[in-house]
């Protein structure tokens, strides 16, 4: 399990746990010191759920990006019985922000495509935070095409701030590549199950998101575009991240209740940095449940529930000319007021 510096917001918790470490360093077997280190275990307990339960949309980016967070290959070591690397797509070169390859879950063979952002400097270097190149999404899009050939259901596992914004991106047709991607993927005719495990940014995201079942951790997020690129778009300036976290509305409990993401699954007490096992269990737990709902479908019938999923998001209004002039022809007339009586 990787270390991680305590957030900001975390400050109290990690007094109170040192508080605790320092108690039970103490030789005393009493009954009096006994029910301090319980009480102190039930106020850090307390104290963590009233912080965690109440993240602001920028302190959930904060947790969404934390160093000591679970990653992907975390996930394979800890949920899945086997795994083997699939590299390359055929074409340029093997991006190491996306990891492909066979593996099996409860024993069951599956397709895994995950994006890593790595945790060591010569391994953020290799995978740029998390951030693919056009090689990346056609490594991933020809997996998914093996896994139809073969009958084999596929998990993605999300975990970027972006697609690559480099010009060698840019010239190998990195817009193109995602579109194609989201086209392509649309039509797999073998289940596809989605889980945004930190970061979920902007098309570099949704290039392997197109799912027929789409979750989201707890504390993560998902977005058209990160807050600091949202700040620099609308108020011209990043420090206006947090102002645009709150206006994306790109929390779990905000996507669950726009149709955007089918279900949250629940983070360990303090976020799934502070335990990687409980997290996968739950991970596992979450992606058993959905690939056997996803089982007696039949192939039609999973690419007709995939275009109508990703039809039904956003809600808007509509309303007829007619309708509209009659709301207007409510509305008093600001220049009938202020203008002369004719027979004055």
């Amino acid at each position: 399990m990787a270390t991680y510096q305590p957030l900001p917001f975390e400050q109290p918790i990690q007094e109170l746990e040192k508080q605790l470490a320092d108690l039970n360093a103490q030789e005393n077997s009493t009954p009096e010191h006994a029910e301090q280190i319980r009480q102190l275990k039930l106020e850090i307990t307390r104290l963590t759920r009233e912080i965690f339960d109440n993240l602001s949309a920028w302190e959930t980016v904060k947790v969404a990006r934390q160093t000591g967070r679970p990653q992907t290959p975390d996930y394979i070591e800890l949920v899945f019985d086997e795994f083997v690397e699939l590299h390359g797509d055929r074409a340029f070169g093997d991006d190491r922000a996306i990891l492909t390859g066979l593996a099996k879950l409860n024993g069951r063979k599956i397709m895994l495509i995950g994006q890593q952002k790595g945790r060591t400097v010569q391994e953020r270097s290799e995978c740029l935070y998390g951030c693919a190149h056009p090689e990346g999404y056609r490594k991933a899009l020809s997996r998914m095409q093996m896994a139809a050939k073969y009958g084999l259901p596929i998990v993605c596992f999300i975990d970027t701030p972006g697609a690559y914004p480099g010009i060698g991106a840019e010239e190998r047709g990195q817009a193109y590549t995602i579109a194609y991607n989201l086209r392509e993927m649309s039509r797999i005719s073998t289940p596809i199950t989605a889980v945004v495990l930190g970061e979920g940014g902007s098309g570099g995201a949704l290039g392997i998101g197109i799912a027929d079942h789409v979750a989201v951790l707890q504390h993560a997020y998902y977005s058209v575009i990160s807050p600091e690129g949202c700040a620099g778009i609308l108020w011209k300036h990043v420090e206006h991240a947090s102002k645009a976290a709150e206006a994306l509305k790109f929390t779990s409990a905000d996507l669950l209740r726009m149709g955007i993401v089918d279900e949250v699954i629940p983070e360990p007490l303090g976020g799934a940095h502070r335990n990687h096992r409980r997290m996968a269990m739950a991970l596992k737990a979450s992606l058993t449940e959905s690939l056997k709902a996803l089982d007696g479908l039949s192939s039609e019938e999973l690419l007709d529930r995939r275009y109508e999923k990703f039809r039904r998001i956003g809600v808007f209004e509509e309303t007829t000319v007619t309708e509209t002039i009659a709301a207007t022809d409510n509305v008093p007339d600001a220049d009938a007021e202020i203008a002369p009586d004719a027979n004055s």
